[in-house]
């Protein structure tokens, strides 16, 4: 037979239910309390912090900080690896192995000696273009380990075909590519904070008719051919001052007028396709072409400061 509860027992279960709701209630609305409490307390500071992710600075001294510490370690590896790869494709290097051994090495010391330096967290791009350089060493290293390891009774000129198409090499160009776009990035906007009259940021449009591109500054336009090389995945033995030079020059003769070349992109396609862009057109052409125009002190801009 079931046993009924008292009125006493009853009242005393009610009441302790009652009591329990209040302590769950009061829990949570402590909780609540806290957290507003917390929230009020840290806002200001999370307003500071939100505003120091939003500026950044690009001063003369980090680019060229980076220029030495990042930019030159791997530009260095970058004109050796062309330099052997020549060798190979024109038989003056007889013993593949040793030489892709050789630039492993050489990817491994750069990578070192680029990832040493510290980039000022207020300059995010050179930040991101030391991080892609890194990337791209390292693959580098890596795609000449893969060649160095098939390269028994091999051919050179078989070799170079399987890098081509080796997917390490493919990604490290790349990111080289991808840490100089940055690099000339930050160089644009060192420009604009140094003359107002220039663009931080410009982007080429699908279409650009040569005539806007004359107007434009030389730190646009390099920044312009960075991307333009970033795009074609193209790891060239020039800087993007040279592509700039080259264009302006091809126009300025009336190459692009008697060939009826209406944009910037079909010049590019023309001179990389001829491969009619060499290291050192823009110090060549530099005192006739830009001898009024902005640039960081550089000693890629400026070799004559460095002779």
């Amino acid at each position: 037979m079931e046993k009924r509860l008292s009125r006493t027992e009853m009242l005393f279960s009610l009441g302790f239910l009652f009591m329990l709701v209040l302590a769950v209630a009061a829990f949570f609305y402590g909780v609540k309390v806290g957290a507003e409490k917390t929230e009020t307390k840290y806002q200001p500071m999370k307003h500071l912090q939100g505003d120091a992710n939003q500026v950044t600075a690009y001063q003369q001294q980090d680019l060229v900080s980076f220029y030495h510490t990042v930019f030159l370690p791997q530009r260095e590896f970058q004109n050796e690896w062309h330099a052997s790869l020549n060798r190979l494709r024109t038989g003056q290097a007889t013993n593949p192995k040793s030489t892709f051994k050789d630039l492993e090495k050489l990817a491994s010391e750069k990578y070192a000696q680029a990832g040493e330096a510290a980039m000022p967290a207020l300059s995010p791009l050179l930040v991101q273009s030391q991080v892609n350089a890194l990337k791209s060493l390292k693959l580098f290293e890596q795609a000449a380990a893969r060649m160095a390891s098939s390269a028994n009774n091999k051919q050179a000129q078989l070799l170079l075909k399987e890098l081509a198409d080796d997917a390490f090499y493919q990604q490290a160009i790349q990111h080289a590519g991808l840490g100089q776009q940055q690099y000339y990035d930050a160089m644009l906007k060192w420009s604009a904070s140094m003359n107002a009259d220039i663009p931080s940021d410009y982007e080429m449009p699908q279409v650009m008719e040569i005539g806007v591109w004359k107007q434009l500054p030389l730190t646009v336009k390099n920044k312009l051919m960075s991307d333009q090389l970033a795009a074609r995945s193209v790891l060239p033995n020039y800087y993007p001052q040279d592509l700039s030079t080259r264009v302006d020059e091809f126009i300025a003769t009336g190459e692009a007028a008697r060939m009826k070349i209406r944009t910037v992109t079909a010049v590019v396609d023309l001179l990389l396709g001829t491969k009619a862009v060499r290291s050192g057109d823009f110090a060549a052409s530099k005192a006739t072409l830009y001898s009024k125009e902005l640039l960081p002190q550089l000693p890629f801009f400026f070799p004559e400061s460095n002779s």
